[in-house]
């Protein structure tokens, strides 16, 4: 064998297990990249519990002050075969108010929350047959959301509660005008 030759046969030893080195030190940064993903959506799960558990008596009072609400409800999920819905808090009262509030807390708000809201509020009726006959509405209340965002959810005529001294107040215009679903 001639010494290129050898040379040659010598770099693509050498090139082939540097590939095989390379590709190992690839998969197990996939692995632990899958891993971090995992840990990251789960540690945004938990951030959403604790600012729904944190708010959740400012907006109970809310509820029960502003709209007369006497059943509230955290976390409530209805099953119609595979379909589900998951509503961060449902307020209600029967009698001549007849009314319900679906309210959707986020640490920070984004545009497909909206959208998340709404197809909520169109689902409802579906889901909790037995309010069926209550004039319902609409609120999301943000921890961190930009004006615009705000204006998105007064125009589709929710409400909007913002956090202000570690409480959450509703945020509305005085001629604002809320949307029955």
């Amino acid at each position: 064998m001639d010494t290129i030759a050898k040379e040659d046969k010598i770099n693509f030893d050498k090139v082939w297990i540097m590939f095989q080195e390379t590709d190992k030190k690839f998969q197990e940064t996939d692995k632990q990249l899958k891993e971090l993903g995992k840990q990251i959506g789960g540690l945004g799960n938990k951030f959403g519990s604790y600012t729904e558990g944190l708010f959740y008596p400012s907006l109970k009072k809310i509820l029960s002050n502003k709209f007369k609400v006497t059943n509230i409800i955290r976390n409530s999920t209805a099953n119609i075969g595979n379909n589900n819905i998951e509503i961060d808090v449902v307020g209600y009262t029967n009698g001549s108010i007849n009314s319900a509030f679906i309210v959707e807390i986020k640490s920070h708000l984004l545009e497909k929350h909206i959208g998340q809201t709404l197809n909520i509020l169109e689902k409802f009726r579906t889901f909790f047959p037995e309010h069926k006959d209550k004039k319902l509405f609409g609120m999301i209340a943000s921890v961190t959301f930009t004006e615009e965002l705000k204006e998105l959810v007064l125009d589709n005529g929710l409400y909007f509660a913002q956090i202000h001294d570690d409480t959450f107040k509703l945020d509305i215009p005085d001629e604002f005008v809320p949307r029955q679903f």
